[in-house]
């Protein structure tokens, strides 16, 4: 007897824009502009990917989302991407989605990066009227470009810094971990502490534990995104509960990119033994083929029960930036859910 994962409620931390997207928007806006698309997002869907530890399972990942995102070619493709994220999410449990954005990469088609983000901000607070949800966002740079545009990115996110939805929460660091060395990118993370932003870095998914440690040594972050490597070294483990960083685990994103042969093995379990903070994402759905729910449900099967469940959402909220009266009002329905008798 188990209790729907869809009716809990949680926050989504770990969600990019582009692979946030749904496949038959990705066709619909391939046809819109005349762009031809792999046949791993038409036919062969979902893809089938490569280990990514490696550099060419890596680049078939990217070549794929980099057609993805060549799709979204305006304002209009934008605010879709953006409210379809929201609903969908909301129809799993979501009650707060911290949405993660770069804006230089839709900045040619809209005039630049500040109207990007802009675009980006406006339809997160349209979608968030209803009340159903709260989307935030966070501004993210890439490893693969110049530290200095990550300062620049950093100064643009703290311009649009707020507590609310509609706002800046976060800003983050994504792309191939690989690239770039982690502590050039200490300033732009500087620059995002004094805005009063959440610090979330990506690290220890495609590269181990000492990446992980690395991240917490230069950024201090509040969360890490993965950080799931930590466990291949137990004083690292202990360094990331010490901090007290939340990992934003996402199972599916783990075993599609051939970091763990099966979600079996994602270490899920240990990471929670070990006292550390947890906010299941997804990642990239469009990519991996499963959302959020998906995840808590991967969690289960990892031998997870229901409290355990709720202790994870209970993670995902407060590891977020939501306002307390949404936090609040989470947690005291998560509570519900879990007395509420489950179905058989």
């Amino acid at each position: 007897m188990t209790r729907e994962v869809t009716a809990l409620p949680k926050a989504h931390l770990h969600l990019h824009f582009t692979g946030s997207m749904r496949v038959e928007t990705v066709r619909e806006l391939a046809q819109q502009h005349g762009i031809r698309l792999p046949d791993a997002l038409v036919t062969g869907y979902p893809p089938k990917l490569a280990r990514a530890t490696d550099e060419r399972g890596w680049f078939r990942f990217q070549r794929l989302y980099d057609a993805a995102r060549a799709c979204v070619r305006g304002e209009a493709d934008m605010r879709r991407i953006v409210r379809e994220a929201a609903h969908d999410d909301a129809a799993e449990g979501s009650r707060w989605l911290e949405i993660q954005v770069d804006p230089t990469s839709y900045a040619p088609f809209v005039g630049g990066i500040t109207p990007a983000l802009e675009i980006v901000l406006d339809e997160a607070r349209s979608v968030s009227s209803d009340g159903r949800i709260g989307v935030a966002v966070v501004v993210a740079a890439s490893r693969m470009r110049h530290p200095l545009e990550a300062r620049t990115l950093a100064r643009l996110a703290a311009r649009y810094a707020g507590d609310d939805a509609g706002h800046v929460v976060g800003f983050g660091l994504s792309n191939d971990e690989r690239r770039g060395a982690t502590e050039e990118f200490g300033p732009a993370f500087a620059i995002a502490r004094r805005a009063g932003l959440a610090l979330v870095p990506h690290g220890g998914e495609l590269l181990g534990a000492q990446a992980v440690m690395e991240t917490l040594e230069h950024l201090d972050p509040d969360r890490i995104g993965h950080g799931v490597r930590s466990v291949e070294d137990p004083a690292v483990l202990d360094a990331v509960a010490e901090s007290g960083a939340t990992l934003e685990v996402c199972p599916g994103s783990n075993v599609a990119l051939g970091v763990f042969g099966t979600a079996a093995e994602v270490p899920l379990r240990r990471i929670v033994e070990a006292g550390i903070p947890v906010a299941l994402g997804a990642d990239d759905p469009l990519l991996f083929g499963n959302r959020l729910a998906a995840q808590y449900a991967a969690a289960r099967e990892l031998g997870f029960d229901d409290a355990e469940l709720a202790a994870l959402a209970r993670g995902s909220l407060r590891g977020s930036r939501a306002p307390e009266r949404v936090r609040a009002a989470a947690l005291a329905d998560v509570d519900t859910w879990l007395a509420t008798r489950p179905m058989p």
